[in-house]
């Protein structure tokens, strides 16, 4: 069994635009699916992935309510964990975070290049505890991001101040921080914090996945991809050159994010 932590799709109206844009941004990513749920779904199945975690971004105030609407249809089928996610500046963010729970959401991603926040802005204090108070999982672009210039908003040391204000499961994406493999081993590794290990195939060096793998452990490891932008076959090359017995691969390719899930 597979399960991909980290995709992302859009409603079909707008998904040509989106990743045309997003491709654009990141100096000409080639998209490996067309950025709606059905394309999403036909290249899971060839690279054999049996649950996708959907993750929409708000941003801007206007959008989450779409979004989240998108994520509970995306929901309903049985390929797909789809999470939604509110605006920092959004006024009815916290009963939107409500709304998510009542969706039946398991949890959100926020991104704070898209978003403009500091992860460990004082600000967004009120909003981590309320997602803590509704038990849902936190998703964090964490590290570099190919569309934006320093100074990255979600670097290790950051992130490991923000996680005193979260009682729930929070996910810091691609091994902890894009680019940043040395200050995840320093600072976040071994703290109460979930690693995905997308966009890691070319860009995180191995010997510091192993560094990670050995320091973190493969409980706190989740398998994911960022698809469009990486294919899950890619990551798992990546994967499978760690030392690393059969049963814990286990656990970082479907076995952390069931339970973390609760599927």
């Amino acid at each position: 069994m597979l399960i991909d932590f980290h995709t992302h799709a859009f409603p079909e109206k707008i998904a040509t635009r989106a990743i045309d844009n997003l491709s654009f941004a990141s100096g000409g990513l080639i998209p490996q699916h067309g950025g709606t749920p059905d394309s999403l779904k036909e290249e899971m199945k060839k690279d054999g992935v049996d649950i996708s975690v959907v993750l929409g971004i708000a941003t801007n105030p206007q959008q989450q309510t779409n979004v989240n609407n998108f994520a509970a249809e995306m929901n309903k089928e049985e390929y797909f964990v789809a999470f939604g996610s509110v605006h920092p500046d959004a006024p009815d963010a916290l009963c939107e975070l409500e709304r998510i729970k009542t969706l039946g959401l398991k949890g959100v991603k926020l991104h704070p290049e898209y978003q403009g926040f500091f992860v460990d802005d004082e600000k967004m204090k009120t909003i981590y505890r309320k997602i803590s108070e509704l038990g849902l999982i936190t998703v964090f672009h964490a590290g570099h991001d190919y569309g934006y210039n320093e100074p990255f908003r979600c670097m290790p040391e950051a992130m490991a101040r923000a996680l005193k204000w979260f009682d729930a499961p929070v996910v810091a994406a691609h091994w902890g921080g894009a680019g940043c493999a040395k200050q995840v081993v320093e600072q976040l590794c071994g703290r109460d914090i979930w690693f995905d290990v997308s966009f890691g195939y070319g860009n995180m060096p191995k010997s510091f996945a192993q560094e990670i793998l050995d320091k973190h452990t493969p409980d706190r490891l989740l398998f994911g991809s960022d698809m469009p932008w990486h294919r899950p076959s890619w990551e798992k090359r990546l994967v499978e050159t760690l030392d690393i017995s059969k049963e814990d691969k286990e656990k970082i390719y479907y076995k952390n994010a069931m339970k973390l899930l609760g599927i």
